[in-house]
């Protein structure tokens, strides 16, 4: 017994300095993929974890001349102001109604571009449309509004001015309500529906080849093997990537909006983001944009989480 005693106690000291060994010669063996790993990881820290303490600010009177640290503590009232204000929840139900127009309108554009891309066969007339569909994300959202001012203003807009020519009525696309919603959608799927459609193409690559040799031994055509193979295929990819864009529906970008918007619009123009340029930071009332950023926050981590559990009780597929 004693024997057994002794080499268990010697085995429960080695297995710590084995451990120790394993980790150091793993660690001279792959430096350089630590060495990579540190840049993103040092990103990360910076920019994304220590900016976290400004989150005291909701809950303080800040003073830019006190500091956060030194200025003093308000509790939640800054959220009692907001809830109070009639056009917070005008802005918040049109962020949700942008965002829920997107989801529906703009998140299928990439899957039926990266589908109908996927069945070109001819190689130089797809490289040519890819280029020409990715090209959009590139541009600015100034100079996209002042190509849509262009092209739709009501008086001097090019679309209006030949709808004239043809003795129809004049559209206004950027100064009637529904219109606009109508145009701020479609100059959306516009500049970045090129773009989604690479992570959708890239996951395209990893179906097998096989399956749509023997469909097409079974008699399958195209719309059949799209509907059977290519969709199922991926399947994970959309879902994750619709979990991600449903926790993104209480926050909305600030450029598009506020380069589309104008006076005559601000029923459904006027979103979370602008708000808070308008509240927040041209009146200086810091407190104010930053509890209306926690709440977004907060918004849009039950709306992931919610999205995620039932996606894992529907499909048995998520981003955990």
């Amino acid at each position: 017994m004693s024997e057994i005693g002794s080499k268990t106690v010697t085995e429960s000291l080695s297995r710590p300095v084995a451990k120790r060994r394993s980790l150091k010669l793993f660690a001279n063996q792959d430096w350089q993929l630590y060495a990579l790993l540190f840049v993103p990881m040092l990103y990360f820290i910076v920019f994304k974890y220590v900016p976290m303490y400004g989150v005291t600010i909701a809950f303080k009177e800040f003073n830019m001349f006190q500091g956060i640290w030194n200025s003093p503590w308000a509790g939640l009232d800054a959220f009692r102001e907001i809830f109070k204000m009639n056009d917070f929840y005008k802005v918040l139900r049109n962020t949700m109604l942008l965002n829920l127009l997107d989801l529906v309108i703009s998140f299928p554009a990439p899957i039926v571009l990266a589908v109908l891309l996927n069945e070109v066969r001819i190689k130089w007339f797809k490289k040519g449309a890819q280029t020409i569909l990715y090209l959009p994300h590139f541009i600015s959202w100034v100079i996209i509004g002042g190509i849509v001012y262009q092209l739709l203003s009501t008086n001097t807009g090019l679309v209006n001015i030949v709808l004239r020519s043809l003795n129809m009525k004049a559209i206004p696309f950027l100064t009637d309500p529904f219109y606009w919603v109508v145009t701020y959608v479609g100059s959306g799927v516009w500049q970045s529906a090129g773009w989604g459609t690479i992570i959708y193409l890239a996951a395209l690559t990893g179906i097998n080849k096989e399956l749509y040799e023997a469909a097409e031994v079974d008699g399958a055509g195209r719309l059949r093997k799209i509907w059977n193979i290519t969709l199922p295929g991926i399947k994970s990819t959309i879902i994750i990537l619709l979990i991600i864009n449903i926790g993104h529906m209480a926050s909305i970008g600030f450029e598009r909006p506020y380069v589309l918007g104008n006076p005559l619009v601000t029923d459904v123009s006027d979103v979370i983001s602008t708000f808070v340029y308008k509240v927040g930071i041209q009146s200086a009332r810091f407190t104010i944009a930053t509890a209306i950023g926690l709440f977004q926050a907060v918004v849009g981590l039950i709306f992931l989480l919610t999205s995620n559990y039932i996606s894992k009780k529907v499909t048995d597929q998520g981003i955990w």
